[in-house]
């Protein structure tokens, strides 16, 4: 029932938030062009499914780093374009790909199957580019990369717009406190952490006003590999793809860049 529950949800959230950026022209637009960016599409096989993804990468050197973004519940690939070129424009490659059931992507929604697709988009972006790859993720996408941490050899860790677990989130952003019980027990982030062993940033918007600043403090006292936060000020949650630019991006690059 949860499983099924879970499904339904967040396909039904998905595509009302891309219904709604298409009718706001905030996606659906041609992509802009710039010589010193290569963008191209790819299609990730994940199990029987074909994941949609794009990658994005410097052309006049080669990247200083690579890394895999995990989007949230409401967005699709084509919402991170501008992050992604901002990322281009200071030597990190990046490919953001669309969950099984989510855009053009094949297959359903469903939790352990968003693992296996961030798992094979890591391992792809790896067959991309020869730089350090780390994985990054955002809002939801903080509790798929943390649950495949020690499935996939990344650097580093970033996560953004975090919450302690997507039972937390779920009555962060309004689920009855009554029907708890509904919510499956799954992306534990804060539990997780405990056993993380990577170098860990977390980035927080001072005014997200989806997961609490206390959720990214809880984060950072559960994480075991001397993690970083970072609190962005007069940040709401969906800024860091919606108005890129490098007071939230910066941190995120130097860590990147700074060998552990």
């Amino acid at each position: 029932m949860q499983q099924i529950i879970f499904t339904i949800a967040l396909t039904i959230i998905s595509k009302a938030f891309l219904l709604r950026d298409y009718l706001t022209r905030r996606i659906g637009q041609p992509r802009p062009t710039q010589t010193t960016i290569a963008a191209t599409d790819h299609q990730i096989l994940s199990g029987k499914n074909l994941l949609q993804a794009v990658f994005l990468s410097p052309t006049q050197a080669e990247p200083k780093a690579a890394l895999l973004l995990c989007h949230g519940i409401g967005e699709t690939t084509e919402r991170w374009f501008a992050a992604q070129q901002l990322l281009a424009t200071n030597g990190v490659a990046s490919l953001v790909f669309d969950y099984s059931g989510y855009g053009r992507s094949t297959g359903a929604i469903i939790a352990s199957q968003c693992e296996q697709d961030a798992i094979a988009a890591f391992h792809y972006l790896q067959t991309l580019t020869k730089a350090p790859t780390s994985i990054l993720g955002f809002s939801m996408g903080t509790g798929i990369a943390a649950a495949i941490i020690d499935k996939i050899p990344a650097q580093k860790l970033i996560l953004c717009a975090a919450f302690t677990s997507f039972k937390d989130a779920a009555l962060s952003i309004g689920f009855p406190k009554a029907l708890a019980f509904l919510v499956p027990p799954i992306w534990n982030t804060k539990q997780t952490l405990n056993n993380c062993e990577i170098p860990t940033l977390i980035v927080h918007g001072e005014k997200d006003k989806l997961f609490p600043i206390t959720m990214a403090a809880d984060l950072l006292t559960a994480c075991n590999s001397k993690p970083k936060l970072i609190l962005v000020p007069n940040l709401a949650h969906d800024d860091p793809y919606y108005r890129p630019d490098m007071s939230y991006w910066g941190a995120i690059i130097s860590h990147l860049q700074i060998q552990p």
